[in-house]
This record gives C-alpha cells, sequence and structure tokens, in this order.
C-alpha cells in the first residue's frame, strides 16, 4: 500500500491555512511609525541595559537587540523572513550565553509576530506559530519557569496573534466590500450603457430606413428625417461621454444618476421623429407620468427611465405590426409604478436578452420586480414595480 504524499497527509483546514494568500489589499511599504520604532527602541534598549546590572550579558543582549531593530522595516513585506531572523538570532545567542536575555525591551519583537498573523500569508502564520512554540520550549530549558510567568506570556502571545488576525479580517472585510461596489458599478455602467446605445442607435436606424423612404417623393421630409438623425447622433454622443466622465471619476459619491423621470418625455415619438416613424410603420410611442413625480429620488426616476427606455426600443425593434407603445408611470404610496405595452401581434417568448436582464436586476437591486412577456390579448408587456421601502436602497 503507498504511503500518503505530503499533500495528502496535511488536514483539510491546514492544507487550507498552508495555502492561504497574504493580506489583502497588500500591506504599505514603510510608513512613519515605522521610522519612529526605528529612532526610539535603540535608545530605551540602551538605558534599560545601564540600569539592569543584575542582568547577565546585558551588553551583548543590548547589541544584538539593536543590530534586530532594522527588521520592524520589513515586518509586512517580509514577515515570516523578519520573524526567523530575529528569533533564529536570539535563539543562538541564548545558547551561546546559556540563559535568556531577561530584558524587558525583548518585547518590541512582539510587533513582528503582529506582522507575521496580520501581513503574512498561511505559510507565514503556520511556521510563525512554530517559532514561538520553539521559542517558549527554549525558554524552559534554560531554567525553570513559573506557572504564573508562563501563563502570562502564553496569554501575551495570543493576545497579539489575536489582535493581527482580527485587523486581517476587518482590513478583508473592507476589501471584499469595495470589490463588491466596483462590480455593482460596473454592471450598472454595463446597463446603461447598453440601454442608451441600443435605444438611440435603434432611433437613428429607424429614422434612416425613413428617410430612405421618403428620398425620392418627398426631399424636403427625407432633409426633416437627417436632421432628426442629427439630434439623435448628437445625444448619443452626450449620453456616452456622460458616461465616460464617470468611469474617470476616482471619488464614487459623484457618480450621479443620469437621467429621471422628466426625462421620460424624450421616448415619446413628436415632431419630425413621429413623421419619420409613420413612414417605416414604427410604433407611435405615448408617455404618461401620473402622481407625485417630484417625491421619486433621483436613483429611482434614473432607474425607472431606463426601464422604460429599453422597452420602447425592444417594441420599436421586435414589436411586429405594432402601431402604438404606451409608456405608463405612476407614483402612489406604494411606490412607482411601470407599465410599457404595445399592440404588436402576437409574440413567442423568447429567451431574454441583456436589455430584459438588465432591467430585472435594475429592478432587484432596489427591492422592486420587473416581468416581460406576450401580453394576454396581443403584443409584449413590461411591467416594473418599486416599493418605496426599497427606495433607500
Amino acid at each position: 500500500m503507498p504511503l500518503p504524499s505530503y499533500d495528502e497527509g496535511m488536514t483539510s483546514p491546514v492544507r487550507s491555512l498552508w495555502d492561504a494568500p497574504a493580506a489583502s489589499p497588500p500591506p504599505p511599504r514603510r510608513v512613519w511609525r515605522d521610522w519612529v520604532l526605528v529612532a526610539v527602541i535603540p535608545p530605551l534598549v540602551l538605558l534599560e541595559a545601564s540600569l539592569r546590572a543584575d542582568v547577565a550579558w546585558r551588553w551583548l543582549w543590548a547589541v544584538v537587540l539593536i543590530a534586530l531593530v532594522p527588521t520592524l522595516l520589513w515586518r509586512r513585506t517580509r514577515p515570516l523572513l523578519m520573524l526567523a531572523i530575529a528569533f533564529g538570532t536570539g535563539a543562538v545567542v541564548a545558547v551561546a550565553t546559556g540563559g535568556d536575555p531577561q530584558l524587558a525591551a525583548t518585547a518590541y519583537m512582539l510587533v513582528l509576530v503582529y506582522a507575521a498573523f496580520r501581513w503574512g500569508d498561511g505559510r507565514a502564520r503556520i511556521v510563525g506559530a512554530v517559532l514561538l512554540v520553539a521559542s517558549t520550549t527554549l525558554s524552559l530549558a534554560f531554567g525553570p519557569m513559573t506557572l504564573t510567568d508562563l501563563v502570562g506570556g502564553t496569554a501575551v502571545l495570543v493576545a497579539t496573534i489575536s489582535l493581527g488576525a482580527a485587523f486581517r479580517w476587518r482590513a478583508g472585510s473592507r476589501a471584499r466590500e469595495l470589490d463588491r461596489v466596483k462590480v455593482d458599478e460596473r454592471e450598472q455602467l454595463a446597463r446603461d450603457l447598453h440601454d442608451t446605445v441600443a435605444h438611440h442607435v435603434s432611433a437613428i436606424a429607424i429614422q434612416a430606413q425613413a428617410g430612405t423612404a421618403l428620398a425620392a417623393t418627398d426631399p424636403d421630409a427625407a432633409i426633416a428625417v437627417l436632421r432628426t438623425i442629427e439630434g439623435e447622433a448628437s445625444r448619443t454622443l452626450a449620453e456616452m461621454r456622460s458616461i465616460v466622465r464617470v468611469l474617470r471619476r476616482a471619488d464614487a459619491a459623484e457618480l450621479a444618476p443620469g437621467p429621471g423621470l422628466g426625462d421620460l418625455g424624450g421616448l415619446a415619438s413628436t415632431g419630425a421623429s413621429a413623421a419619420g416613424a409613420a413612414a417605416t410603420d414604427a410604433p407611435l410611442v405615448v408617455v404618461q407620468v401620473t402622481g407625485d413625480a417630484e417625491s421619486v429620488p433621483p436613483t429611482i426616476g434614473a432607474a425607472v427611465y431606463r426601464m422604460a427606455q429599453e422597452s420602447v426600443t425592444n417594441a420599436r425593434r421586435h414589436a411586429r405590426r405594432a402601431t402604438r407603445v404606451e409608456v405608463l408611470v405612476r407614483v402612489d404610496a406604494a411606490g412607482i409604478r411601470l407599465d410599457v405595452h404595445d399592440d404588436g401581434g402576437p409574440v413567442a417568448s423568447a429567451a431574454a436578452g441583456f436589455g430584459i436582464i438588465g432591467m430585472v436586476e435594475r429592478a432587484t437591486l432596489l427591492g422592486g420586480t420587473c416581468s416581460a412577456g406576450p401580453a394576454p390579448e396581443s403584443g409584449w408587456t413590461v411591467t416594473a414595480a418599486l416599493p418605496r421601502s426599497g427606495w433607500s436602497t
């Protein structure tokens, strides 16, 4: 029977810890506190050595401790190496002199212990723990240790390790939360980008078809359609620039919402756009907003606008034989409700595209619901409800 390999012999929790990465986010290389420690500790070591005439080899230990002070400068980036250097050097000198240093200044080495469990990877923490056990065992070998000293020393080590682990967990939790916020922001920008480009490009395509149909028979109308296309292209560029500005901002607090309920009227077919739509059998879009729209927070208004925009875009692109698209927004005591319905022919259910998925995600993030599908009689219906209870999300 073959013997188990090293990896197989390690228990799952130990192996998980052994393979654990270093702390995230990565530590700063050096800060001003590091230089303060390096400057303050040597005078304290010399002062204690001069006052502790009862300690054997005190000047040798003072020199050793001062020589080890620079390890503090690399304790975050090389925690295991610095800990090994400090405790290895201390062990060699202890064996050579036949005893522990017995200087209180050695307590600064606890900073290295803290760093190993605060910043180190799994290997650093496991090997660091082994070094601590070996150091304690070596101290016991040099002479008797009272139970009080043993319990007190162990308590200090455990407290130091726990403090490092606690700060490590807190920093990791913050980093994970920041990553989650970044993912949410990217998804939000992806939805906005999709909705903006799909809506305006679809409108441009419809108007271009209208211009082609009118060019030969009504040049003036064709020119009006071209002006409409120019306006749609300008609006597309403006919204794209606004999204790019958001991407370039460093402060997340500056991420202002986009269009709101007051901009829903821009989705309606008016003027030359209505004439061009008629020339290509595109549906007429009618928008109606009822209730106290002023009470709706900007983030909610932006979400409703984007969902309405995507719904209108889908109706223009996919609704067969549709002549009218109705966008109804109702604000009441319960919240806000969006209904978008076209009068096109029967539509078979299909897999949801990115637009519908984005609408559902928007509604879910705000504590609401969104559904899209064939209407009972004809056409396609999109319904979204955002209760007031989710407006503070």
